[in-house]
């Protein structure tokens, strides 16, 4: 389902999403409102992108949106007031949430705004993004959630952690070579990929 957002004291705004041609939402996902979806994007089924509070929402090119993965923000206006506690500026923008290139969310992960995750980096499932600032090439294990932080570069974050002080995450271990899920994002950004360009065609 696509479909615009409604009137509110907090969105003084209609807004239809812009997805490119390339990208594929599956009938049983939702786009809703102020979003921005780039090229070549897979939102699998149940997938929910509200950009009906905080807004806009982004996605950038060769992500993927998995299945029961939700993208939702609190209110970044107020009675045709910015509230810029609840934006992250990224490239001179601000937005409600961004998401950066060649990022995987795998199933069930709730990205909520303000929050921000870069270039190339896994949210595995069932993790939570949260307030937060997640830098590029970075890989948060299933079930890890990050509250108020920012995540350095190259470091992981491993499963069921609880992130919520800033000394936590700048103690966060550094990617190396030995580290098991280092190659992990590049195949399922082949995969997701693909599928969105098969399904594009076979729905033709």
């Amino acid at each position: 389902m696509i479909e615009k957002n409604v009137l509110t004291d907090f969105c003084g705004k209609v807004s239809e999403p812009v997805i490119d041609p390339t990208t594929y939402v599956h009938p049983l996902a939702s786009v809703i409102g102020n979003v921005i979806l780039g090229k070549n994007i897979m939102v699998s089924p149940t997938a929910s992108i509200r950009g009906d509070e905080g807004q806009p929402l982004f996605v950038g090119d060769n992500s993927n949106v998995q299945d029961g993965v939700v993208i939702h923000a609190l209110e970044t206006e107020m009675n045709g007031e910015s509230v810029e506690k609840n934006l992250f500026e990224v490239d001179g923008k601000k937005y409600g949430v961004y998401v950066g290139t060649r990022v995987s969310l795998a199933h069930q992960v709730q990205i909520h705004g303000p929050a921000v995750v870069l270039d190339e980096t896994f949210v595995g499932m069932k993790a939570l993004v949260f307030k937060s600032f997640v830098g590029k090439k970075c890989v948060i294990e299933p079930g890890a959630i990050l509250m108020g932080v920012t995540v350095s570069d190259g470091r992981y974050v491993t499963a069921g952690s609880v992130i919520r002080t800033q000394q936590q995450a700048d103690e966060l271990p550094v990617i190396m070579d030995d580290y098991p899920f280092k190659n992990l994002n590049k195949g399922v950004v082949h995969v997701n990929t693909a599928l969105a360009k098969g399904y594009l065609a076979a729905n033709k």
